[in-house]
């Protein structure tokens, strides 16, 4: 399986990879160039860091050839700022667009008793019918970093608690994302990128 994994400069983009290279997947890398993205078989966009880096997709035109792929059934993952990515936009740059895959908005963790960001090892509680999941018990733990979430929607295939609950897991049809990293999340995460490898629409 070719997996086309598109580096916007704001990934961690080696260990994923790594870990997709670890399942047996063909992996290519593209920053710029949409030809790899219109030939796609899967499409991977890992993702760290403040929200207004996804610019440089709209400025390189691989936001529109990302939309084209989705449109023609191509299975997308998303993966941390690469899942919010997916919504409308991120009041952490709110003159930055999303793709709005997903029409809402991704926000900041409410000050409270807790740390913020949110960092470390949490669990799921996953949708029943999350095809992403398939596999995953409730209560499995999973790596996350981040400061800002996507809010529990008819769309959310899983839910973590930190604060207040939010979408750690979402999909719809061929797109998918996670906020947390599958890639640093042992064999969860390893079986998480599996299913998204063997995904059929």
């Amino acid at each position: 399986m070719r997996v086309t994994v598109i580096d916007y400069k704001a990934g961690n983009l080696t260990s994923v990879l790594k870990a997709l290279r670890h399942l047996g997947a063909e992996v290519e890398v593209t920053d710029a160039d949409i030809v790899p993205v219109e030939s796609a078989q899967r499409l991977v966009l890992p993702g760290v860091g403040h929200f207004s880096s996804t610019s440089r997709l709209d400025n390189t035109g691989l936001t529109s050839a990302i939309r084209a792929a989705i449109a023609r059934g191509v299975p997308f993952l998303g993966i941390c700022v690469g899942m919010q990515w997916l919504y409308a936009g991120s009041t952490e740059a709110p003159n930055q667009p999303g793709l709005a895959h997903f029409p809402e908005q991704c926000t900041r963790f409410s000050e409270g008793t807790e740390k913020i960001p949110h960092v470390g090892w949490n669990s799921l509680e996953v949708r029943p019918d999350s095809r992403l999941l398939a596999g995953v018990d409730p209560g499995e733990f999973v790596y996350f970093t981040h400061s800002f979430k996507a809010p529990v929607t008819a769309d959310t295939a899983a839910i973590t608690h930190y604060i207040e609950p939010f979408a750690s897991a979402v999909e719809r049809a061929n797109v998918m994302g996670v906020q947390f990293h599958p890639e640093k999340s042992g064999a969860t995460g390893l079986k998480i990128l599996r299913n998204f490898l063997e995904f059929k629409i």
